[in-house]
């Protein structure tokens, strides 16, 4: 026997059992603290992928939102907007829509469908009054499944710079008799009866076409001042024509009023429909009558001097929904 003998051999073997003992020990100490480890990492873990739910679907409002906003289009003409122009506003939206209308400035909007574009289309303006600033167009449409759907968006009006004159005519247009007040308090009845019967289907179809080839002796919106006393803005456009000259429809619609009015002279008023109206001035001559429903570039009548006038010239107009519009930039916007 070594000089270990048989307790060299008992000590190994509880050298060998301790060591068996601890390995067991450490191993469920691991064991034990990977367990803990991974409670604590997969509590780490679920809030984490719970966060990141909750931020996915976040997300996913927001870009719905977004996509909603962002896929409506609205585009103006013409792009600059001021007081006193006509608009048109040119829309599509998110998904195909039955129906479209809008709201902007207190007015109704009406729009129509142009299928080759799927584009909508109405016609709008700003008052003279108007003042600079941003006003919010609202648009409601209704899908073919029956869904409503809207978006606002702000539209811009700055400010347009007008010139200023002064005008010399006959004291009983700024200094009316009796008589003639009475006259004009009864064409302000006919005027108002006219303006609440406009039609409200659209009549007119594509570009506005001058009503007579002559040079614009007078703009929209000029301030002007009568024999130094009375101040008002011009209204429409003049030309400079001879009496007798073929005065033309600038689109096609029904002829509202067809008659003489104290200021205006012979008159003639077509509805374009949808509160769009056209009105030409001081005629010496009418080629139709109330009712008669008329095409671009017919024969109203012929130019003349009648009611307040200075002289020979035709003066138009445009209104919409009370509102008069330059005529000048509804003749150069390219409609559908």
């Amino acid at each position: 026997m070594d000089e270990f003998g048989e307790a060299g051999d008992a000590k190994l073997d509880t050298v060998q059992v301790t060591s068996r003992v601890s390995r067991k020990v450490l191993t469920g100490r691991i064991i034990a603290f990977y367990a803990r480890q991974n409670a604590s990492l997969e509590a780490v873990i679920s809030k984490f992928v719970l966060r990141l739910l909750i931020l996915f679907a976040i997300a996913i409002l927001v870009a719905a939102g977004a996509t909603q906003s962002g896929s409506w289009t609205v585009r103006l003409k013409p792009e600059r907007i001021v007081n006193g122009a006509p608009i048109l506003f040119q829309v599509k939206a998110p998904a195909r829509v039955t129906s479209l209308t809008g709201k902007w400035l207190d007015h109704d909007v009406f729009f129509s469908l142009d299928r080759a574009s799927k584009t909508w289309y109405g016609l709008a303006g700003a008052s003279l009054e108007t003042k600079s600033g941003s006003y919010p167009l609202l648009l409601e449409g209704t899908t073919a499944g029956g869904t409503h759907i809207s978006f606002r968006t702000l539209i811009r009006v700055s400010a347009a710079k007008y010139p200023s004159i002064a005008v010399t005519v006959s004291r009983q247009f700024t200094e009316p008799d009796p008589e003639q007040l009475k006259q004009i308090a009864q064409d302000k009845t006919v005027k108002q009866d006219m303006f609440r019967t406009v039609g409200a289907e659209r009549e007119w179809k594509g570009q506005f076409k001058p009503p007579v080839e002559a040079r614009i002796s007078d703009v929209f919106g000029t301030q002007r001042t009568f024999n130094g006393k009375v101040q008002s803005f011009h209204q429409g456009l003049d030309y400079a024509v001879p009496r007798g000259t073929s005065v033309a429809a600038l689109n096609s619609g029904t002829v509202l009023l067809a008659r003489p009015l104290y200021f205006e002279g012979n008159c003639v008023v077509i509805d374009h429909g949808q509160g769009l109206l056209s009105l030409y001035l001081h005629l010496s001559e009418f080629e139709v009558h109330e009712g008669e429903h008329v095409q671009r570039g017919q024969e109203l009548g012929l130019s003349g001097s009648s009611g307040r006038a200075t002289g020979p010239h035709l003066h138009i107009a445009v209104r919409w929904q009370g509102v008069y519009l330059n005529p000048e930039t509804l003749l150069k916007m390219n409609l559908p």
